[in-house]
């Protein structure tokens, strides 16, 4: 076994994207940490978010910001707002159902909820969280379920599950669990080639696993932050 890298890690990245079938939008909202704020841009960059929402929080552009987000914040499309019903309106105009990542009374376990649509994820601040105007503006309310004796996750890490779980869903019920294999594992680095280069675009298709409903091929910030 080695470590993908080059064109092999990129072919990785691109024939994930080409399972995507939804948009991913985070809201961050008193996020004050400009640490955390850049660790969730390159997060965000990584999983393919297109929209960025923030409300109070540290800028994207700050020099500490920057230590973490290491540049990636040019793939997505970053706004900032006066409070969080005017972000969330601008979410729900662009067609994202909100949902607030909180614990919270009723709150349901994140991978419990219905996450295969387009989406747009809050969070809140470092130590009180959401505040109470934003969740009730949020179309839904999730939690991370935790087993340990530590009682909450950091910001950025709690996002980055909450991505992962979008995307997770997105592509189970674009393949099946069955097929939802690793190219790369599946049929080796050597054999991972895109399947229009040697067949034709006719026969562009997953090797590993055949589409059931194929998503538009769009440039991908992580095939293009990976080396970072």
């Amino acid at each position: 076994m080695a470590q993908l890298r080059g064109t092999d890690l990129k072919r990785l990245h691109r024939s994930w994207r080409r399972r995507k079938t939804h948009r991913l939008a985070l809201l961050l909202e008193s996020v004050q940490s400009p640490f955390n704020v850049g660790s969730i841009v390159r997060t965000a960059a990584a999983f393919g978010v297109q929209d960025l929402y923030l409300v109070g929080s540290a800028p994207v552009r700050s020099p500490n910001a920057q230590k973490t987000a290491m540049g990636t914040d040019r793939y997505l499309s970053c706004r900032d707002y006066e409070n969080v019903a005017a972000a969330v309106a601008a979410a729900r105009a662009t067609g994202y159902r909100v949902i607030g990542l909180e614990l919270a009374d009723e709150a349901t376990p994140l991978h419990e909820l219905d996450l295969d649509r387009d989406i747009c994820i809050a969070l809140g601040h470092e130590d009180r969280g959401l505040s109470a105007s934003a969740l009730g503006l949020c179309d839904a309310v999730a939690y991370v379920p935790q087993l340990g004796k530590v009682g909450s996750l950091n910001v950025a890490v709690a996002a980055a599950i909450a991505c992962y779980e979008a995307r997770r869903q997105d592509w189970a019920a674009m393949v099946g669990p069955a097929a939802a294999v690793d190219p790369v594992a599946e049929i080796g680095p050597a054999a991972a080639v895109e399947p229009a280069a040697t067949a034709g675009p006719a026969a562009a298709v997953e090797r590993a696993a055949p589409v059931a409903r194929a998503a538009p091929v769009e440039p991908d910030a992580a095939e293009q932050a990976a080396d970072g």
